[in-house]
C-alpha cells in the first residue's frame, strides 16, 4: 500500500502516522504487557478516589473519619469562583479552549525548554489523569519501565490519552470539580473542602480571593508553600497567583493590589485526624464493622461510607463531662491517699519492689532489647533508665517531661482509668461509649476490651437464680457466719466468706434487703442453696459471655467480665426478660446518601417477664431498703416526678475495681473505675469503694441528662408489671431507729444499719 504512494515525503508521513496509531493502540491494549495498564472507559466513568468514610452520631453529628487520604468531595456549586479563577490562571489558562491536550502550550514549552527556561505544559485534565488514575504507579508500568526515555514518553502519552477520554466523557465543570476534589494540599489533606477547613476553618464556597490564591499556590509544591510551616514563602507564592489572575483579567489592578497587600491570615481548623481510630468510639466502630466490610467487599478507609452510629451526641457529651469531672477529682484523691508512697502492693499491703522492672519486661520492645544487648541485663537496665523527652497525659493537659522508660511506667501505673456504656435495651442501641480517659495515651478500651472482677455487681445473678428456683423477694435468710463445703479436685474444701466489716448482724433479711444492702453472707447462702453452677448458667443466659469459674464464691464477683457484657446482661432485666444484643451502628450509606445496610439488634427471651420485673423490684432495693448501697445517689438532682432508679455497686478485693450498674425506666448504664495495673489500688473503703468511685459518674451523668429536656429521657417510675406477679414481693420494711449521729453525709436517708460500710467482696478463691 505504501509503495503506491509515489511522493516520498507523503509516503513517509503516512507511514509515520500509521506507526504512531499502532503505537497508541499498543499502549492502550498493553501489547505483550510492555506498557502497563491504561484506564478504560469503565475507569473513566467511575473514577476511583480514596474517599474518607465518615462516622456520625444517631442525630447527625460528625464524630470521626477513616481514611488513607483525608478527602471529602464537594460539588462545583459549593466552590468559590475565585478558587476556579486562580486555578485556571495559574495552571491552565487555555483550559476552556482545548480538549485535554494543549498543543500550543506543548510547542511553547518545548521552545522555552530549548532556550533554558524549563516550563511545564500539562493541562489541568492531564494532571487530573495522573492524580486520579495513578498513571505512573507500578500497576501502570510494563516491561518498558526499564528504558528511561521510552518510559517517560509512554507515561506522557498515557496521560494524553486519559485526558482525552476525560474530556469526551465529562464537562469542563466536572473536570474542575474532580481535580479540586483530588489534588493534595499537604499534611494528608486532599481536596479543596478539607484544605479550606484545615487552613481557614471555612467551607470552600466561603473562601476569600486571597485565601483561594493561597491554597492554589500550594499546588506547585505542597511542602515548600505550606502556609503553616513556611508562611513567608506561602505569601510570596500567593501573590504570584494573584498576579497571574490580574494578568489574565480575573482581577483588576486595584483588586490585585488590595488582595496582595493583605497579610497571610490563617485560622487552622480542627480536623479529625484519626484514620486509625483516634477515639475510643471511632475505634470501636471500626472493630464493629470489620466483619461487615469483609463480607460486603467494602474498604472502610477508601470507599466514602457514611456510618450512622446509635450514639446520642447529647448523652455522649454528658457522659464525657461526668467522667472528666469525677476522674479528675478521683485522681487528686488517689494521689493524696498515697502521697510519696508507691501504690503497687501485694494483697497484704507490702510494696512490690520490682514492679516497674517486671512491668518493663511486658513491653513489646523488651524482646528486641534483649536481642540488641545480647541478654546483657546491665545494658538493658541502662536503656530502660535513660531519661528522654516525652509527652505524658495529665489532667491539666499534655505535659512534656524528661522521663526514662521506668519513670514512665511508674507515672502511668498510678493513673486511674474508667469505662462507661449506656444502652437502650428495648432496641439495642448503644447511646454512650466512653472507653477511657484519653485515647491518645490509653488506647486500651475499658468498655469491651478490658475485663475486671465484677465484685458485688455480679450478686444479682445469684438472686435471679433464687427467683428462678421458686423463691420470692420476701424470702428470708439470716446474716450469720457460714461454712460452705465443696469438692475441689476430689478433695473436700471449705469456704467461709466474711462481710465487709468482718461482723455478722444476726438479723433476718429478705432477699431484697440483702441484695440492696449487698450482704456477703446471705449471698453465699443463696448461692449454696441454688447451686453455683446455676448462677453461672443464668448469668450466661442474660448476656455474660466470658468464661466463669463455677465456684462457691462466684456470686461475689471473682470472675473477670467487661462493662459491655454487664450492661447487656442488666439490659435483660429492664427489657422484660428479653436479652438484646447491643448494636453500635444503625445504618450505612454510600457517599451520595443511598442506604447500603441497616442494622437491627438480635433479641431472644432469656428469662420470664415476671422474673424480670421482680428483679427490677429487687434492684430498687439499693435505694429503698435500709443501708442500700445506691443511696449515695441522693446527692444528685435525680428524684423528681417520683423517679425510680435501680442499681448495684461493686467493689473487688483491696478496692482494686469500683463498679456501678444503674437502671432507669429508659436506660441501663455500666461504669467501671480502677487502675490498669491490678496491684495499684485505693487504701480504704472511704476512698475506693464503688459507691465513691463509679457511682458518682452515673449520678452526675443522669443529673445532666434529666436536666436537658431535649434528650427525651425523663424521670418517672418503672413500668407496672405487664403480667400477673405470682410471688410475694411487697416485703415488710424492717423497723429500725434512725441513727443521726453516725450516718455518712452522702447517705441522707440511711437508717442505723446503713452506717456499715459498703460490702467489699473479699473473695478467698476456693
Amino acid at each position: 500500500m505504501f509503495r503506491r504512494i509515489k511522493n516520498k515525503p507523503l509516503r513517509y508521513t503516512v507511514i509515520s502516522i500509521y506507526f504512531i496509531i499502532l503505537f497508541f493502540c499498543a499502549i492502550e491494549l498493553n501489547f505483550l504487557w510492555l506498557f502497563g495498564y491504561s484506564p478504560n472507559i469503565k475507569d473513566i466513568k467511575t473514577p476511583d478516589m480514596n474517599i474518607a468514610s465518615e462516622v456520625y452520631t444517631a442525630d447527625g453529628k460528625l464524630i470521626g473519619k477513616y481514611y488513607k487520604e483525608n478527602r471529602t468531595p464537594v460539588a462545583y456549586s459549593k466552590i468559590a469562583p475565585s478558587v476556579v479563577d486562580a486555578l485556571i490562571a495559574t495552571e491552565d489558562v487555555r483550559f476552556f479552549k482545548h480538549s485535554g491536550i494543549d498543543f500550543r502550550s506543548i510547542i511553547s514549552s518545548t521552545i522555552s525548554t530549548a532556550k533554558g527556561d524549563k516550563r511545564g505544559a500539562s493541562t489541568i485534565t492531564q494532571q487530573l489523569a495522573k492524580n486520579l488514575y495513578s498513571t505512573r504507579n507500578r500497576k501502570s508500568q510494563g516491561f518498558i519501565k526499564h528504558i528511561p526515555f521510552i518510559r517517560t514518553l509512554v507515561f506522557k502519552l498515557k496521560e494524553w490519552m486519559t485526558a482525552y477520554k476525560l474530556e469526551q466523557y465529562y464537562s469542563k465543570e466536572d473536570i474542575l470539580t474532580l481535580y479540586l476534589n483530588t489534588v493534595p494540599f499537604g499534611n494528608n489533606t486532599y481536596g479543596i473542602k478539607i484544605a479550606a477547613k484545615r487552613y481557614f476553618s471555612k467551607d470552600p464556597d466561603q473562601l476569600q480571593v486571597e485565601e483561594a490564591a493561597t491554597l492554589i499556590g500550594m499546588l506547585k509544591a505542597t511542602t515548600t508553600y505550606n502556609p503553616i510551616r513556611y508562611p513567608q514563602k506561602s505569601l510570596e507564592r500567593r501573590n504570584t497567583v494573584l498576579s497571574q489572575m490580574e494578568k489574565y483579567n480575573y482581577l483588576s489592578a486595584a483588586d490585585y493590589k488590595k488582595y496582595s497587600d493583605r497579610p497571610l491570615k490563617l485560622k487552622p481548623g480542627e480536623l479529625d485526624e484519626g484514620s486509625d481510630g483516634g477515639s475510643y468510639l471511632r475505634s470501636a466502630v471500626s472493630k464493629y464493622l470489620e466483619k461487615w466490610c469483609e463480607e460486603n467487599n467494602y474498604d472502610l478507609y477508601t470507599d466514602g461510607l457514611k456510618i450512622y452510629t446509635t450514639i446520642d451526641s447529647k448523652l455522649q457529651k454528658y457522659a464525657e463531662e461526668a467522667v472528666t469531672e469525677q476522674m479528675k477529682s478521683l485522681q487528686r484523691r488517689f494521689d493524696g491517699v498515697w502521697g510519696k508512697e508507691n501504690p503497687w502492693r501485694t494483697a497484704d499491703g507490702k510494696e512490690i519492689v520490682d514492679f516497674p522492672e517486671k512491668a518493663a519486661q511486658r513491653l513489646p520492645y523488651y524482646v528486641s532489647l534483649k536481642k540488641k544487648y545480647n541478654n546483657n541485663q546491665d545494658s538493658i537496665n541502662y536503656y530502660l533508665n535513660k531519661p528522654k523527652k516525652m509527652k505524658v497525659f495529665s489532667w491539666n493537659g499534655e505535659k512534656e517531661v524528661n522521663y526514662s522508660t521506668i519513670d514512665s511506667i511508674k507515672y502511668y501505673a498510678k493513673i486511674l482509668n474508667t469505662g462507661m456504656m449506656t444502652l437502650d435495651p428495648f432496641n439495642g442501641h448503644i447511646k454512650v461509649w466512653v472507653g477511657g480517659i484519653d485515647h491518645n495515651h490509653f488506647e486500651y478500651d475499658h468498655v469491651n476490651q478490658a475485663k475486671r472482677q465484677a465484685g458485688s455487681t455480679f450478686k444479682p445473678f445469684a438472686y435471679l437464680t433464687a427467683l428462678e428456683k421458686g423463691m420470692s423477694p420476701c424470702d428470708k435468710f439470716t446474716d450469720k457466719r457460714v461454712k460452705i463445703e465443696y469438692i475441689d479436685n476430689g478433695q473436700t474444701e471449705y469456704w467461709e466468706p466474711n462481710n465487709a466489716d468482718f461482723n455478722f448482724s444476726g438479723r433476718e433479711m429478705s432477699l431484697r434487703w440483702a441484695m440492696g444492702k449487698s450482704v456477703n453472707s446471705i449471698t453465699a447462702q443463696v448461692t449454696e442453696k441454688v447451686g453455683w453452677d446455676n448462677v453461672v448458667k443464668y448469668a450466661h443466659l442474660c448476656g455474660i459471655e466470658s468464661d466463669l469459674k463455677s465456684v462457691p464464691s462466684v456470686s461475689l464477683g471473682p470472675n473477670d467480665v467487661s462493662v459491655y457484657e454487664m450492661v447487656r446482661a442488666y439490659g435483660t432485666f429492664l427489657n422484660k426478660g428479653v436479652k438484646t444484643e447491643p448494636i453500635l451502628v444503625e445504618k450505612i450509606t454510600d457517599r451520595d446518601g443511598n442506604i447500603i445496610s441497616e442494622f437491627k439488634a438480635k433479641q431472644e427471651r432469656a428469662i420470664s417477664e415476671e422474673i424480670a420485673w421482680l428483679m427490677l423490684y429487687m434492684f430498687r432495693g439499693g435505694m429503698e431498703e435500709p443501708g442500700g448501697t445506691s443511696q449515695a445517689l441522693w446527692e444528685w438532682d435525680l428524684w423528681k416526678n417520683n423517679n425510680q432508679i435501680g442499681g448495684k455497686t461493686g467493689t473487688s478485693s483491696d478496692y482494686v475495681d469500683g463498679w456501678y450498674m444503674g437502671i432507669t425506666k429508659d436506660l441501663v448504664t455500666g461504669v467501671w473505675v480502677g487502675c490498669d495495673e491490678r496491684s495499684v489500688h485505693f487504701k480504704t473503703s472511704q476512698t475506693g469503694e464503688g459507691s465513691r468511685t463509679a457511682l458518682p459518674i452515673f449520678g452526675k451523668f443522669m443529673e445532666r441528662v434529666y436536666r436537658d429536656p431535649t434528650t427525651g429521657i425523663t424521670q418517672g417510675r418503672f413500668p407496672k408489671p405487664g403480667v400477673e406477679i405470682t410471688r410475694k414481693y411487697q416485703c415488710e420494711s424492717p423497723h429500725l431507729e434512725k441513727d443521726t449521729s453516725s450516718v455518712d453525709s452522702s447517705f441522707t436517708d440511711s437508717l442505723k444499719v446503713s452506717t456499715e460500710k459498703e460490702p467489699v467482696d473479699t473473695v478467698q478463691h476456693p
